[in-house]
């Protein structure tokens, strides 16, 4: 490891000193049988890129800096949602509203898992089931709990749609997950008395009633804030079984799910037919037979990766976070279990207490995050020599796209990401296809967006998390 660091670092001061055209020569990196450009099986652990720092201890920001920072996105961004300034009275314009903006009546032709076109009956059902008619002139603001990884939808249907017959991956109703715990304003049932309309900080859309506990504002901020807690810092871990409560029996816990210790039970008696004494007594929510909010202990291993706060910001945990994923699959609005490219960047951050705006769309132009935006006007040069400022941690946007930047080797900054493939050029001039579909490690530089431009020419943003 020593030695490749030695040279690693030769090489960066050999390739400053070249023109910036010259450093761009991306065909000579490496391909190894994988097919991935310039990634040997060293660079897929994150000690790799650590071991590249020279401060990977350095924290970027403290609790206090971003404690200020979510407040201030909370304020600025109005893709997030303040849930506890709604006012104690919804209008029937605000419920409205929010369910117009996201279930629009899909304009282009969809098509099932077995590529059959949806049929317009299919849609006129589905707008039906919004039952707009049915939101009162005034409602009184209804709060609950999530009380499992939830899937949120953009109608209130479990039906799976595609934009073509080849693609059975991305659904296109799918838009995100949310995670035990998580507080929701509940603002509407569906006509089918199924599904609730649900506002969390960071999104609003339909999810199955099961999926929600509903109580009082006190019960579910004072949840929210309640302390001690652990916070679930690897990729996903599960509850101990338990026969006698089955709805926290191998729950699954994403990373950045803070959970509370319930501390008022006696530590030598069992929980749920359980010694404690080797695992954490969690309180978590439950939704009780006639959907309301209730509080049950259940057992996670101590043994399991979680942390008594949230990690500090340094440019070693924003790495060690980001390969937690590394091969995970690829999961669109966080389906299979998984993530997709934000949900994966917001994900890492969130496990050190930084929130973000859940889409690329609305990360790439926070007004509450330092970014610096890319426009036709912007020459390639200029976009290069960027590329090569990048820091670890950046976040990288393409439309449509996110990466986070996890150290340079050379001049050739390198990115770990949520992606579909990888494209670039190979030396005789034809291009390589390469199938991702999981987290993935990829130099920056070489990847193609189309058969005449890279990500590079394609930037529309670079996020930095700082204060």
């Amino acid at each position: 490891m020593r030695f490749l660091l030695f040279a690693a670092s030769l090489l960066t001061l050999a390739l400053a000193a070249m023109p910036l055209q010259a450093r761009d020569a991306t065909p000579t990196l490496p391909i190894p049988p994988s097919g991935v450009m310039g990634v040997s099986d060293a660079q897929l652990t994150p000690a790799y890129w650590i071991g590249l720092q020279k401060q990977p201890d350095r924290v970027i920001l403290d609790r206090a800096q971003i404690d200020a920072e979510n407040a201030k996105l909370l304020r600025a961004d109005s893709s997030m949602h303040d849930l506890q300034a709604l006012p104690k009275t919804l209008t029937r314009e605000q419920v409205a509203g929010w369910i117009s903006q996201l279930s629009a009546r899909p304009a282009r032709p969809l098509y099932d898992v077995d590529g059959k076109p949806v049929p317009a009956a299919t849609l006129d059902a589905l707008i039906d089931n919004l039952a707009l008619s049915d939101i009162p002139a005034q409602q009184s603001t209804r709060y609950g709990l999530v009380v499992r990884r939830a899937a949120f939808r953009t109608f209130p249907t479990r039906l799976r749609v595609f934009s073509s017959k080849g693609d059975t991956d991305i659904d296109r109703f799918q838009e995100t997950a949310e995670f035990p715990g998580v507080p929701v304003a509940i603002v509407h049932a569906s006509r089918d008395g199924r599904w609730l309309f649900v506002v969390s900080p960071r999104y609003a859309a339909w999810t199955e009633k099961e999926n929600v506990a509903e109580g009082s504002a006190a019960q579910v901020f004072g949840y929210a804030d309640k302390t001690p807690y652990r916070v679930i810092t690897g990729a996903s871990e599960r509850t101990v079984f338990t026969r006698e409560v089955p709805g926290v029996s191998q729950l699954q816990l994403d990373m950045s799910t803070r959970v509370p210790l319930q501390t008022d039970l006696p530590a030598d008696q069992p929980v749920n037919g359980q010694t404690p004494y080797a695992a954490y007594t969690l309180q978590l929510p439950l939704r009780d037979a006639g959907g309301k909010l209730r509080f049950t202990p259940a057992l996670l291993q101590k043994n399991t990766d979680t942390a008594g706060d949230y990690l500090a910001l340094t440019p070693a945990n924003i790495i060690r976070q980001a390969f937690k994923f590394l091969g995970e699959r690829y999961g669109w609005g966080h389906a299979y279990d998984g993530r997709d490219c934000s949900g994966f960047v917001s994900d890492v951050y969130r496990s050190m207490g930084v929130q973000m705006p859940r889409n690329t769309s609305k990360q790439a132009i926070s007004p509450a995050l330092e970014h610096r935006l890319f426009t036709d006007k912007d020459s390639r040069e200029a976009r290069l020599a960027a590329a090569h400022e990048l820091q670890v941690g950046d976040l990288v946007y393409i439309p449509g796209h996110v990466m986070l930047v996890i150290g340079q080797v050379g001049s050739q900054p390198y990115v770990i990401h949520d992606v579909g493939g990888m494209s670039y050029r190979k030396s005789d001039g034809s291009i390589a296809h390469i199938k991702l579909d999981a987290v993935s490690v990829t130099p920056l530089l070489p990847m193609l967006f189309d058969d005449r431009q890279t990500f590079v020419d394609r930037m529309t943003s670079i996020v930095r998390i700082r204060h």
